[in-house]
């Protein structure tokens, strides 16, 4: 067979490759792996969650930097290039290099069938394994117990939060999507949950398991006032005096205590001063979670595309302070509750400007006006082709002491980042 020569050609053979989507089950991806024969000596850290994953790998992949370790992230979705998901030391793999590991992954394949995001992990690990690395930080992609990222054992696992999103996949109660996350967990080793309401599912299985649970409020948690915090944690250890995260909303506590629990629980084998903490939290960066863009009128982009990631959004964007008007640029996939997500939110809206998506689960802005209608909206909304048509026009209506605040998918901040950046061009 003859393999495609570049990145972009490798993505659209997967992409359009003939099967299912998302194809749940470790069997696959285990006999891929087992036939790569590729191995790695750096500690595992597993990340899981509904939301607040990436912020938590970012937090993680920085401060592990700052101590001068050898770390390897692999995170999804992407905004703007595929790169972004597989990062050596805080820079993105090259094209080069995930080509030859796509290739790898398809030669060792065989007649298995592996999904885009199933390949994909295999190339991230592979990449991995070619380099001397000290510790990986492996995000997983939906669910837990049969995702992917699962085949690899985790020495530390942190899930972030459990709320209602995949119910096609997961099930359609917490319980049920808490038992999913908690498969990330093992015997004996470090689980974290820093949801403050963990589903008792995700606590029954960790514990009938004999994993180490670690669960905010209880185990570890945070305090602060304006100016700086505390993490403590049950048995003794205390970090005070810590500057807030340079990634903005107030959710991010809860991500940052996680991220100094687990560094806890592997200190034996990662040792990390203070100060490598303070220089991590201050310099992490990830785009697309709650970011403000520079200038006038304030530009807020933040993928959230979910009713838990909207609630958050709705409270960080009431801390902002005063905004005569705010203009939200919203374009959704169809398999999302667009309904609970605009009534958790609508009350910081002044004007909808709706974009269509692409793909087959892409709503078209039509069709998302009338879902915002059956929830409730009134009004006239706008409707757009995409969301940096969108943007434009929100730039163009809005006043200079006014707010853009751009949500509700991955797709749509892309979007808008890319208009954002040929402009300045």
């Amino acid at each position: 067979m003859n393999y495609p020569e570049t990145l972009d050609g490798w993505l659209e053979l997967l992409e359009n490759r003939v099967g299912a989507p998302i194809r749940l089950g470790l069997e696959r991806v285990a006999a891929v792996r087992q036939a790569l024969n590729a191995s790695s000596e750096a500690l595992i850290i597993t990340v899981g969650g509904t939301n607040g994953k990436g912020s938590t790998c970012a937090m993680l992949e920085a401060i592990l930097i700052a101590a001068g370790y050898r770390v390897g992230c692999y995170t999804s979705p992407h905004l703007l290039r595929y790169n972004e998901r597989v990062r050596i030391n805080g820079r993105e793999v090259d094209d080069a290099s995930l080509v030859a590991a796509f290739s790898a992954v398809e030669r060792a394949r065989g007649d298995t069938p592996l999904t885009y995001f199933e390949q994909g992990t295999l190339a991230a690990w592979l990449a991995f394994s070619q380099q001397p690395l000290d510790v990986l930080i492996l995000e997983v992609g939906l669910g837990g117990r049969l995702d992917a990222v699962n085949v690899f054992d985790a020495d530390c696992a942190i899930v972030t939060s459990v709320a209602m999103d995949h119910m096609e996949y997961l099930g359609g109660t917490r319980d049920e999507i808490g038992f999913e996350k908690a498969g990330i967990f093992r015997p004996g080793r470090p689980a974290i949950c820093s949801d403050p309401l963990a589903p008792k599912s995700l606590v029954v299985h960790a514990r009938e398991i004999g994993a180490d649970l670690k669960l905010v409020g209880e185990d570890f948690g945070f305090s602060g006032d304006r100016t700086q915090w505390v993490w403590w944690h049950r048995h003794g250890a205390r970090r005070g005096g810590l500057a807030y995260p340079a990634l903005r909303g107030a959710n991010q506590l809860l991500n940052a205590a996680a991220v100094l629990m687990a560094l806890e629980c592997v200190r034996d084998r990662l040792p990390v001063s203070m100060q490598a903490v303070r220089e991590g939290m201050l310099l992490v960066d990830l785009p697309g979670r709650f970011q403000v863009l520079p200038g006038r009128p304030s530009v807020v982009l933040d993928v959230a595309h979910n009713p838990q990631a909207a609630g958050v959004l709705s409270e960080n964007l009431s801390n902002m302070g005063y905004f005569p008007e705010t203009w939200a640029v919203l374009g959704m996939l169809a398999d999302k509750d667009v309904e609970e997500v605009f009534r958790l939110i609508a009350g910081r809206v002044d004007h909808w400007l709706l974009a269509g998506l692409p793909g087959p689960r892409g709503l078209s802005a039509p069709a998302l006006a009338e879902r915002l209608r059956s929830a409730g909206m009134t009004g006239e909304a706008q409707c757009f082709d995409n969301p940096a048509e969108a943007f434009g026009a929100a730039q163009k209506s809005a006043g200079e002491g006014d707010r853009i605040v751009a949500f509700g998918s991955f797709l749509t901040v892309a979007d808008v980042l890319r208009a954002v950046r040929a402009a300045r061009r």
